[in-house]
């Protein structure tokens, strides 16, 4: 009966191996098809936010394939090979903040970069992996819930990283990352009361943060609270970006027929803002359209956490998924007006290069997630 068993086990589509192209290059077909579409809409969008500019489109284009081909080299590494690298990862990118103090380059107002003499790259972004991959690696080895000691020192993982590129100074990517690390010690089950209690001491020392941001964090707050205080100055972007989602209505003007990044009112309408062109063009429906694709990229995401087979892909897989999140919702937040502005892209399509090819590694580490699971033995 066992036998008759085992071999009709053997045979149902539930328990047989999956096989094709995609599935033996380690590739979730559901994900790519989503994150392939979305792409393309970016680059469609960018052609009208980038008045047109084919050296742009371009370079957005070799970009995203750089982006790709890194996603499907990082999905061939299985979660152990992952787990095994992730503290010589997470300490070389500390190192490589710390150079970045010391001996990196200024652009736009901070030092981010390292120039290495054949490329520029900034360690910030390396470590929107690595810090997530070193808590997940850290609670992995370790009964959860976690304990406070525990806690206390995945918090330094976090804190550690996020303060370094704070001093760039880049607030924006410094949020990403404590974000990431926090969802990871979220998702190992640290108690309600635990959250309440840091909740509340953050609410209490919020005013004595005021005192230590530097004058262009200061007035970016401010900007937020009124950005009609300085119209022409600082708060020029939000209120051309308001203007732009606004003047887009139920249905838009149309792609390519948008008034305020064509006549260039709308600053940054390739990268930050880009979301205020899509909006002005393509209208309420559009945009609601445009979100559903990252909701179900989204959704997506979490079904493979949960589907995860160990704590450290759990958790991991979790809080890659919820940066995509935070990525977008900091972004839409931004330029809508409900969020200060920080300098978060539109995943994939805002116009950029390496944050591209982080987000893009991250979705590679889902998919190797996924597909490297190993069937039940029962």
């Amino acid at each position: 009966m066992n036998r008759v068993y085992q071999k009709t086990l053997g045979t149902s589509p539930y328990h047989r191996r999956k096989t094709g192209l995609l599935h033996d290059l380690h590739l979730d077909a559901s994900l790519l098809i989503l994150l392939l579409f979305l792409s393309t809409l970016g680059v469609i969008i960018l052609m009208s936010a980038g008045y047109e500019d084919l050296a742009l489109q371009q370079r957005q284009v070799t970009r995203l394939g750089v982006a790709f081909f890194a996603m499907l080299i990082v999905a061939q590494i299985p979660p152990n090979a992952l787990k095994l690298f992730t503290p010589w990862l997470f300490f070389a990118g500390i190192l490589l903040l710390v150079g970045v103090l010391f001996i990196g380059d200024m652009g736009k107002g901070a030092q981010r970069w390292l120039d290495l003499g054949f490329f520029r790259f900034q360690p910030s972004e390396l470590l929107k992996l690595a810090t997530p991959m070193m808590v997940a690696w850290y609670f992995a080895e370790r009964r959860l819930p976690p304990r406070f000691k525990h806690i206390a020192i995945a918090t330094l993982f976090i804190a550690i990283p996020s303060a370094l590129i704070a001093k760039q100074p880049d607030l924006g990517t410094a949020i990403l990352i404590a974000g990431s690390g926090l969802t990871v010690l979220f998702l190992a089950g640290i108690s309600w009361r635990l959250i309440a209690s840091v909740i509340a001491a953050f609410t209490a020392l919020a005013p004595a943060l005021w005192y230590v941001m530097k004058d262009y964090q200061k007035q970016r707050v401010l900007t937020f609270l009124s950005p009609e205080a300085d119209p022409l100055g600082a708060g020029y972007h939000i209120i051309q970006s308001k203007i732009a989602i606004g003047s887009g209505g139920l249905y838009g003007k149309g792609w390519m027929h948008g008034s305020q990044a064509r006549l260039e009112f709308l600053p940054e309408s390739s990268t930050d803002f880009i979301f205020a062109v899509f909006s002005e063009e393509f209208g309420l429906l559009g945009c609601i359209g445009l979100l559903s694709i990252y909701f179900l990229i989204f959704l997506r995401a979490i079904y493979i956490a949960t589907q995860a087979q160990d704590t450290f892909s759990k958790l991991l897989a979790g809080s890659l998924s919820m940066t995509f999140f935070i990525y977008l919702f900091v972004n839409v937040g931004m330029v809508t007006g409900i969020l200060p502005v920080v300098g978060v892209p539109l995943p994939l399509v805002s116009y950029g290069g390496t944050s591209m090819v982080t987000l893009l590694i991250g979705f590679g580490i889902l998919m190797s997630i996924h597909t490297h699971r190993k069937l039940l033995s029962s």
